[in-house]
């Protein structure tokens, strides 16, 4: 049994793929260098006393409790979850939880912890070798599948493998890319966001956009898109349902030539900035998923010199992306977005996947 265990986890960025995964689509994401970090002291008692340093809030779970179907609380649904993984506690720790990434703002910070804490406690009481495959599974287990989320896959399959990743959400086939995104620069908006309400309703148009096309054209498949023109697809749906469909077609294509850029021994930033920004369009001008201000932030990033800018995360608020590789640039883009008033900016790298240290 270890004294001390350290688990950390990154945050992460959707590059492309945004309202995709729940679709069985793929997405193309990656890590910042912004983590959330869980600290476990052994404490001799039989529980766990919970310090969540950035909410000023204490809990204690002790071992003996039980947690049915009807619990809300993630700490306590992924103790329930790993049970079934032979990963029960028999040991009390201190845990202080500490992070760095925005809450709330669509840098899947709850994802973050949730991998962080099972990778704590698999690492304190199960003997299974832990791995990406392993993480995300149980991650989205606990965030989906238990917790009745309305996201697909990719921030618990991105976060467990770190780097940049493809992630086929069908096959659950991944590929790992280590390309140099050079400055991505972010900025977090004021606007609360109502997450899984928000990701419902997208979800909810999307797929029954998709449904009534298939419904009419059978052989139509979203994957193999090229032999159908979009005006006799589009003519099945009512005013309200086209640009859900019209922009899961556009999203998926632009995804896919994202992909074939990052396949290549060396990437073009510039073709993956201009795909970025047309990603965006979509999300802004099909979904209407951005804001007043969201729109201000973008604008501000072009007009200073951003290669690339868009939403990330469900949108209604949260955080943009914009590239550069231009040091000055990126200095001169934050500046402008401070000056905006919005809640947080920074310049991010690349990050890595989760660790885990113990003494």
């Amino acid at each position: 049994m270890y004294n001390k265990i350290v688990s950390s986890a990154p945050g992460r960025i959707c590059l492309f793929g945004d309202h995709q995964d729940y679709l069985g689509l793929p997405i193309i994401a990656t890590t910042i260098d912004k983590e959330i970090t869980v600290t476990a002291s052994k404490n001799n008692l039989s529980k766990f006393i919970i310090y969540k340093k950035d909410l000023n809030e204490k809990d204690i779970i002790h071992l003996d409790e039980i947690f049915d179907k009807d619990e809300k609380d993630f700490l306590r649904i992924a103790l329930r979850v790993l049970r079934t993984y032979d990963c029960i506690p028999n040991e009390g720790y201190n845990i202080e939880i500490k992070s760095n990434i925005p809450i709330n703002s669509g840098l899947s910070s709850s994802s973050a912890l949730i991998i962080a804490w099972i990778n704590f406690l698999l690492t304190a009481f199960s003997k299974k070798s832990i791995t990406p495959e392993l993480l995300a599974e149980i991650s989205y287990r606990i965030e989906v599948l238990e917790m009745n989320g309305s996201g697909g896959k990719m921030d618990q399959y991105t976060i467990a493998n770190g780097k940049t990743i493809y992630l086929d959400t069908l096959t659950d086939e991944i590929k790992v890319f280590d390309h140099d995104l050079g400055d991505i620069i972010v900025g977090v908006s004021n606007q609360p966001k109502d997450t899984q309400g928000l990701l419902k309703k997208l979800k909810d148009n999307a797929i029954k956009s998709i449904k009534l096309v298939k419904k009419n054209i059978p052989n139509f498949n979203v994957i193999d898109n090229q032999n159908f023109e979009i005006d006799s697809c589009l003519r099945h749906l009512n005013d309200n349902l086209k640009p859900y469909f019209k922009a899961a077609l556009g999203n998926f294509n632009v995804t896919f030539n994202a992909l074939k850029e990052f396949e290549k021994p060396k990437l073009d930033i510039f073709k993956i900035s201009n795909l970025v920004n047309d990603h965006h369009s979509f999300l802004r001008d099909e979904l209407k998923i951005t804001t007043p201000e969201i729109d201000k932030m973008i604008n501000t990033c072009i007009k200073n010199g951003s290669l690339g800018s868009k939403i990330v995360g469900s949108g209604g608020g949260g955080s943009i992306i914009s590239l550069s590789l231009d040091n000055i640039i990126s200095d001169k883009i934050v500046s402008e977005l401070k000056k905006l008033g919005v809640r947080d900016v920074f310049i991010a790298k690349k990050g890595k996947g989760p660790t885990v240290s113990y003494e």
